[in-house]
């Protein structure tokens, strides 16, 4: 079992793999806050790093030049990578999401692919062990060397959900110092390190589309999405027009354009008839999911077992019974859940002596009764 005696404050513990003063580590080194203080707390311990900035779009020169300021500050190596070919592969993702009317999630498929795929592939080829980034999850080993992926301390800043489909062979690499921190407690640290990140504010935007400006990018990749059709009700009615189906999600409430005797929601999108439909609250609440695609960061479950389960990501979860199935899982809630939404994860936490560890996810494909 868990054992708090061997742990680190990076993560790792116990008899598996573990970060040491010989260790070359590579850290993904945004230019913010988070990063940074992830790649100060490692040099502050010994370890031999370097550092990689991965160039996304087109408006990267600000963030380039904070990051070549820390890795300056901290004596670190910068390889500059230039990933906008790579990133390709989730513009088309982020695109055909869109345009089977379902809400994507790049942020996850980035992670998979890219922060922890092709980023760790560059850190072996320069011969790291191990890959940190300024996530805030933690990375934690019991005694028999088992790794696994648990929510972070700061239930805010919790990322756990989108790296819940890393590869799990991956974990053991993996070092995630913010997991142990607070928001404010890294800002602090931050500003004792002197790095001039520690105002930085959050980035709000789609690391990989310029200015934010998805619209623009749907218009020129798929045109079909972005265009006017119906808004009805659950008999067909027409209640209104939209300006585009990738503008809405399942349980949307706000800026609907439609003004009803009683609070509507989202309750369908439907990208081949180009309809979105409308509807009371009751009926985006269901208590069963379907979901595929699953990843396990746990021995793949034989059998039905109780989890916590969150479908967004700033989701507190719910507790339900998960069924593996097909490759993916049946989800049944205690309660009825709200806006279930195709093409978001539904994720598995299990509770155990180190605190809430994602069993595995799934994508999220519908919502019944």
């Amino acid at each position: 079992m868990y054992s708090r005696r061997g742990r680190t404050k990076f993560g790792l513990c116990g008899k598996a793999r573990m970060a040491t003063k010989k260790s070359r580590v590579l850290v993904a080194l945004s230019g913010g806050v988070d990063s940074s203080t992830a790649a100060a707390l490692l040099t502050e311990a010994k370890l031999e790093c370097a550092a990689a900035f991965m160039i996304t779009n087109e408006c990267y020169h600000g963030a380039l030049a904070s990051a070549q300021n820390v890795a300056k500050k901290l004596g670190m190596e910068l390889h500059v990578l230039d990933l906008r070919a790579e990133f390709e592969g989730i513009l088309d993702y982020f695109c055909s999401e869109y345009s089977r009317g379902r809400t994507p999630n790049p942020c996850v498929v980035c992670n998979r692919r890219i922060k922890f795929g092709r980023l760790w592939e560059f850190a072996r080829e320069i011969g790291a062990e191990f890959l940190s980034t300024g996530h805030y999850a933690r990375v934690i080993a019991n005694n028999d060397g088992d790794i696994g992926l648990y929510e972070g301390v700061d239930a805010l800043k919790d990322q756990s959900y989108a790296l819940s489909m890393l590869d799990r062979n991956v974990l053991g690499h993996v070092i995630l110092p913010m997991g142990e921190h607070t928001k404010e407690q890294v800002r602090r640290m931050a500003s004792r390190f002197a790095l001039d990140t520690e105002q930085r504010g959050e980035s709000q935007e789609i690391c990989f589309i310029p200015d934010n400006d998805y619209a623009a990018v749907l218009e020129q990749r798929c045109g079909d999405v972005v265009r006017a059709g119906e808004i009805v009700d659950s008999c067909g009615t027409v209640l209104g027009e939209h300006r585009g189906v990738y503008r809405y999600t399942i349980g949307q409430r706000r800026g609907l354009g439609v003004a009803m005797g009683e609070p509507y929601y989202v309750v369908k999108i439907d990208a081949q008839t180009n309809t979105v439909t409308l509807g009371p609250k009751r009926q985006i609440k269901h208590r069963r999911l379907y979901a595929s695609g699953a990843n396990w960061l746990i021995d793949e479950p034989r059998g039905q077992f109780r989890a916590r389960v969150k479908i967004r990501y700033n989701d507190k979860g719910a507790p339900a019974t998960v069924w593996p199935k097909n490759s993916g899982a049946v989800v049944d809630f205690d309660e009825p859940n709200l806006a279930i939404t195709p093409g978001q994860l539904a994720v598995f936490y299990v509770e155990d002596a180190a605190g809430d560890r994602v069993a595995g996810g799934a994508w999220i494909e519908e919502a019944t009764d």
